[in-house]
This record gives C-alpha cells, structure tokens and sequence, in this order.
C-alpha cells in the first residue's frame, strides 16, 4: 500500500534529478559551455531554444571526455539532440556566439541525464521491482517532456510578443512620420497657392 502512496513522489524526484534546464545570455564573439559526467552507456538529451537575440541562431557542439565531436550545428535556432555516452568521463555542451558582430544572445536549454545502465541479471524475486521501476521512468520520461514543451512554448510566446511589440513600435512611428509629411505637404500647399495668387505692386 506504501508503494502507490511514494510511486508520484518518487517521480518527482526523478524528474527534478535528470532534468535541469537554464537560460544563458551569450555575448558576441563568446562561447558558453557547461559539463556533464556520467557513465558509459548512460543516455543523455539536450534541448535548446534561441529566444532573443539576432537572427535567433547559435553554434552548438557535443564533445565527448576524449575530446572529439559529438554533434555540431552551426547557426541553428532550436534542437534536441539524443545520444549514448560511449565512455566514463566528462561531456562538454558548447554554445558559440562568434559569428555574432556586436548582439548578445539569449539561449534556453535543457539538459537530461538517464539512469545509470544496470548490469544484467538477477534474482526473479525482483521482477516486480524491476517493473515498476520501470513504469515510473516512463512515467518520468513523459514528464520531462510535459515539461520541456512548456518551456518551449513559454520562450515561443516571449520570442511572438517581443516580435508584436516591435512591429507596433515600428506601425506607431510610421503612423507618426506620416501625419508629419501631411502635415508638412499642406502647409508648403497652402505656403504656395498664397504666394501663386499673390497680387504683387510695382512702385
């Protein structure tokens, strides 16, 4: 009876410990990297968003602790990436900004660590043990996702009304230029139809 009272606690838990999501404002011409470690065969995921900044695109690479190229993308707005981690050691997330002149830029994201690989074997007394651990990291997994898509669509509506805002800024002062010309088109109108039908006197 114990068990079904702690199955939803324990996948907040779980949840909280493999998730981990963060904002980060990159500067140009910087990179911003964050590190990982974790055992071999253990599955990872990493989910990114651009939400300000520029043309909304960022350079992103994986290393593995030996030092090589995981995955690379260049000038990529939004992504989500799965892996195995091939090997023990320390995994390295870059975010690059160095195609950027002068505009920093605004990134969210994510990133999921899986359980540790179990060795096989064991008793059939675990059975149970094993299902329903089972059923709580897919329980996990489908939360995270939850997750992960409301953050997504928390940095898509900023990304909308940041963009709404700044077409009304740019309506409200073409409205505003506008009214000017009218205004500066009427008064040489009116300057030069006074000037036209006036009568001029010569002494």
């Amino acid at each position: 009876m114990n068990t079904y009272y702690l199955l939803p606690v324990t996948v907040l838990l779980t949840l909280f410990s493999v998730s981990e999501s963060y904002f980060i404002s990159i500067d140009a011409h910087a990179e911003e990297c964050f590190f990982d470690k974790v055992t071999s065969g253990t599955k990872m995921s990493l989910m990114f968003e651009v939400a300000e900044g520029g043309f909304l695109d960022i350079d992103i690479k994986i290393y593995g602790p030996d030092g090589k190229i995981i995955h690379s993308g260049d000038r990529e707005s939004n992504g989500k990436y799965t892996f195995a981690a091939h090997m023990d050691g320390n995994y390295k997330y870059c975010f690059s900004n160095a195609m950027s002149t002068m505009t920093p830029k605004i990134v969210v994201f994510s990133i999921d660590v899986g359980e540790k690989p179990k060795d096989a074997g064991g008793e059939e007394g675990d059975a149970n043990q094993n299902k329903l651990t089972e059923m709580i990291n897919e329980l996990s997994t489908a939360l995270t996702g939850v997750k992960h898509e409301q953050e997504y669509m928390e940095v898509r509506e900023r990304i909308h009304r940041s963009i709404n805002d700044n077409t009304n800024s740019r309506v409200v002062l073409w409205s505003f230029f506008e009214a000017l010309v009218l205004v500066a088109m009427t008064l040489g109108q009116v300057y030069y139809l006074k000037r036209f039908f006036e009568v001029r006197r010569v002494v």
